[in-house]
């Protein structure tokens, strides 16, 4: 159980003190590892044996007093009086049963830390409106960079789980991790229409002020591209299914035409198309924002801005929509019939 007091914490285990105990006994405390004093019952002791312990504590005080200058200095302060140990059960919010803080939200989340992170470089003469207008652009902005820091970590534990060998367990794990980076990718989408709630008059008024730095310039986004892929390459994430699927005897072609019969990896499948698609509305969805709020103004990173931004559209997992595709080519026509 912790004792509260200097310099225990930093002695080995020993002999601490001789103290009473209630009813007249008598006791020993030890000081185990981590500061924490245990008590060791013991028999009355003769008037011999507490003249031994007397001096084996003086002894040892003295050692202890050479050996940690602050404690001796702390010691003399109550020298010569004897306490009472009092036991008690340690606090269960004290982490590891140590005489520690106790561990609040504010200290878990680094509150802070995190709301000093917001520095508008709007100069107070700009007025109120305009500084809180930077100020929420910065937040949406540095709320965007969390999602995108938890997005590439599901991504990259999905492309890990997915990797032969695998198991069932395996991938029912990857398209876990899948399943919850679309809904991340939601969460971005919905983040620009908050953005948009951003007066242009203010915009406008501020954005000299951001200098050269430019969302192009993201690195968890470009990180998220090579996980995705785009036209030009298939991506990571694509080439670890596509093993997966190997390595269970199918093709992804297979995969795509034999659809639930093929459990697990059909459903991996409508997953990354699902994350694909919801990737595709949110680039869509930023790319018409920009428009809306600089018009033909060039990016503030030298880009040529929303033209820039067009060409940079794509959709993930182009060889799997492909795929996909081919499920209508072994269907009879239905052009002309009502079909689609």
């Amino acid at each position: 159980m912790p004792v509260h007091g200097p310099g225990l914490a930093h002695v080995a285990p020993e002999l601490v003190g001789v103290v009473p105990y209630e009813g007249g006994r008598v006791g020993q405390v030890q000081l185990g590892r981590g500061g924490h004093a245990r008590s060791v019952p013991t028999p009355a002791p003769t008037p011999g044996h507490l003249l031994r312990t007397s001096f084996f504590l003086n002894e040892r005080r003295k050692i202890a007093d050479q050996l940690f200058p602050l404690r001796a200095r702390l010691g003399h302060m109550g020298r010569g009086t004897r306490r009472i140990v009092r036991l008690r059960p340690p606090d269960p919010l004290c982490r590891g049963g140590g005489v520690l803080s106790t561990l609040t939200y504010a200290d878990y989340l680094r509150m802070e830390t995190l709301l000093s992170l917001q520095e508008p470089r709007t100069p107070p003469t700009a007025g109120r409106a305009v500084v809180l207008a930077e100020q929420f652009f910065i937040i949406t902005h540095q709320s965007c960079e969390l999602w995108l820091k938890q997005l590439g970590a599901d991504l990259d534990a999905a492309a890990e789980a997915l990797l032969p060998p695998c198991d069932t367990q395996d991938l029912e794990l990857g398209l876990e991790f899948l399943l919850r980076a679309g809904e991340v990718i939601r969460v971005l989408q919905q983040q620009l229409l908050v953005l948009e709630k951003l007066p242009l008059r203010y915009f406008a008024e501020f954005r000299g002020h951001l200098g050269t730095a430019s969302g192009a310039q993201s690195a968890q986004f470009r990180r998220l591209t090579t996980l995705l892929g785009n036209s030009h390459h298939p991506g990571d994430l694509y080439e670890a299914f596509a093993a997966a699927v190997e390595y269970h005897g199918q093709s992804v072609q297979d995969v795509c035409r034999r659809g639930v019969e093929c459990g697990v990896l059909h459903r991996l499948a409508e997953a990354l198309v699902d994350l694909g698609n919801g990737y595709w509305h949110w680039k869509v969805a930023h790319l018409a924002l920009v428009s809306k709020m600089v018009g033909e103004q060039g990016g503030t990173g030298g880009s040529s801005g929303v033209d820039f931004l067009a060409r940079r559209v794509t959709r993930p997992f182009p060889e799997l929509r492909r795929l996909r595709g081919r499920a209508h080519l072994a269907q009879p026509s239905a052009v002309g019939e009502g079909g689609v």
